[in-house]
């Protein structure tokens, strides 16, 4: 069965695909077929984290995908890998993170805003620590469906 052109694909084969289990506990009440597929690249990223993988987070990224972590604006694919690596072979080794879907908007058929809340926990956090909560934007691209692309991820603080 092929996918409709105007589909952005389906949750469950995408994640599949990148490797990642579904977890349908992470869609909440967005629960549309177009959402949870928008909704795959959170999965992803949280997967990455849990593996310290550098680059499998690196791929959730268009190639001139843009990421704000803490101070640093990183402006492309391999920036964006470089530095997970980094970190995750030292500060943020074991590192993870944690966050469900506030919002959910498609701008047009290829681009869908999202809004989330979470945070990083460090490998001797045991749950999410109020201070290191925040709140994120997603700015996804959707290239073909099934096939998505991050192009923009800002984080901010909660508190603080």
């Amino acid at each position: 069965m092929t996918e409709d052109s105007s589909s952005w694909g389906d949750a469950g084969t995408m994640l599949a695909t990148a490797g990642v289990a579904e977890d349908q506990s992470y869609y909440r009440q967005f629960t549309g077929a177009d959402e949870k597929a928008a909704l795959t690249i959170g999965q992803r990223i949280q997967a990455a984290w849990a593996a310290n993988d550098a680059d499998a987070f690196a791929e959730v990224f268009a190639e001139n995908g843009s990421l704000l972590l803490g101070d640093e604006q990183l402006t492309s694919r391999e920036e964006i890998r470089a530095y997970m690596a980094k970190g995750f072979a030292g500060p943020l080794r074991g590192a993870r993170v944690t966050g469900w879907p506030l919002a959910v908007t498609f701008l047009n058929d290829d681009a869908a805003f999202l809004v989330t809340q979470g945070g990083i926990m460090y490998a001797t956090d045991d749950e999410l620590l109020p201070q290191r909560e925040i709140r994120a934007v997603w700015v996804i691209a959707r290239r073909a469906p099934g096939v998505l692309e991050l192009m923009s991820h800002q984080g901010s603080p909660i508190r603080g």
